[in-house]
């Protein structure tokens, strides 16, 4: 009795992600088809990678969260359109330009965070609405160009049977999972996270570690803008909306918690294909829009509390 209380303690994410997905093939005959299924997968790329930024983010604890993400998400699709023009030639270098543009936004959090002390819902809000402002004036309100093919590719293709998008958001997740784990970094960040005084008074740079790790939320926010622009096929200045609070909702129903030190990527995953599994099943019942964000705000909470008593890290 104790061994499986224990087992729902620290896998109860994974217990619902498999319950959810077995109610929803048996509500939903179309739920099991390989294009449904490919339907759920390849856009979870998106929100997977920038779910894996902002549980670094969520895990240095005292509020930490990341809502600029979606602005920098936009932000970069719109420039891979504009700067490319439809030439694969050039999306190496602008996809350089984009990762850059990601990591500049999370130093400037990070900065504002350690050094101005502003709270990171502060921070990052400001930073948001600034490079909303920054796109429009950039887009004049309708952005301009094409997506090479091969960016298409990397959102839409696949190998063999399984999406590009998907192998890419698998080798994301096992390198973040590294880093977490099995890295002195990692330990340093859940170390902030756990308690940033006892850290400091340990030696470590937190200031350092906080900025670092705004630099990897937005590095991660480029890159889920760049598989999301591919999956998407169209230059939009709003690429992205909701996934600031999605990726949040994705890494809390994962077990991160808001106090900080105690979490990870996995977790993270099982709330993002949550998430994914409720959008789909949502449309195949044809629910009016209402009732979709009824259905899906019950289920986060249900996920949640279903995992609160997970054990510390």
């Amino acid at each position: 009795m104790i061994g499986v209380k224990a087992a729902f303690e620290r896998h109860g994410i994974f217990i619902f992600l498999g319950g959810l997905f077995l109610f929803s093939s048996i509500l939903s005959p179309a739920f099991l088809t390989a294009q449904n299924l490919k339907n759920i997968l390849t856009p979870a790329a998106a929100l997977g990678m920038v779910s894996i930024g902002q549980t670094f983010v969520i895990l240095t604890g005292r509020g930490g969260l990341d809502l600029s993400v979606a602005s920098v998400m936009a932000s970069t699709a719109v420039m891979i359109a504009g700067l490319t023009q439809g030439k694969d030639e050039l999306l190496f270098p602008v996809i350089c330009i984009c990762l850059t543009f990601g990591i500049f936004v999370g130093l400037v959090n990070g900065a504002l965070v350690t050094k101005r002390g502003i709270q990171p819902f502060i921070a990052t809000l400001g930073i948001m609405i600034i490079i909303q402002g920054l796109r429009f004036l950039y887009t004049r309100g309708a952005p301009k160009g094409t997506y090479p093919a091969l960016l298409r590719f990397l959102g839409t293709g696949s190998v063999g049977p399984i999406p590009t998008s998907i192998i890419s958001l698998a080798v994301a997740t096992m390198i973040a999972w590294i880093v977490l784990e099995k890295t002195i970094y990692g330990r340093k960040v859940y170390a902030v996270g756990g308690n940033i005084n006892t850290a400091a008074l340990s030696g470590y740079n937190t200031d350092g570690i906080l900025i670092s790790i705004y630099a990897i939320s937005g590095f991660m926010a480029a890159l889920s803008g760049i598989f999301l622009a591919g999956w998407l096929g169209v230059s939009d200045n709003w690429i992205g909306k909701g996934y600031e609070v999605d990726s949040i909702a994705a890494v809390v129903m994962g077990g991160t918690s808001f106090a900080g030190g105690r979490g990870g990527v996995l977790g993270s995953m099982a709330g993002v294909f949550i998430l994914m599994i409720i959008y789909n099943l949502l449309l195949l019942l044809h629910l009016p829009h209402q009732a979709q964000l009824i259905i899906k705000g019950a289920i986060i909470i249900l996920a949640v509390s279903f995992y609160a008593r997970r054990s510390p890290h």
